[in-house]
């Protein structure tokens, strides 16, 4: 029989380390200088107008259902093959459509911030 391989302490992932140098912006983020805050600001500005743009597409679409069968109450005598209108409509296609706004929303916010870690990461080294 062959010698078995010795242990190995396994501790947790490896640490960073310390000779690693951080981008100029993102040293300006960290000590809440007054350009790390125009970043920071400028970043949730975005996040927040995409999430009011989603939000708003949300109740156009979901939202303005109720008034649409109630300003129109013959819709709900409308029916799709054996389902009425209003049942297809909340129950099968809100589904997939709050899916579609979601995987949307996540893809614009990881470009934001991609967008945002490129910007931080080229801004030059400030003079002192």
């Amino acid at each position: 029989m062959s010698d078995p391989l010795p242990r190995v302490r396994v501790t947790g992932p490896p640490r960073r380390r310390a000779d690693v140098v951080r981008p100029a912006g993102a040293r300006e983020i960290d000590a809440e200088s007054a350009l790390g805050e125009v970043f920071m600001r400028s970043l949730l500005r975005e996040q927040l107008v995409l999430a009011l743009r989603v939000l708003a597409a949300l109740v156009l679409t979901l939202g303005l259902l109720p008034l649409a069968f109630h300003l129109f109450p013959s819709l709900g005598d409308v029916r799709v093959g054996p389902l009425p209108l209003g049942w297809l409509l909340l129950g099968v296609l809100t589904y997939p459509w709050l899916v579609l706004l979601g995987w949307l929303y996540i893809r614009r916010v990881e470009d934001n911030e991609r967008d945002f870690a490129d910007l931080v990461s080229v801004l030059p080294e400030a003079p002192e």
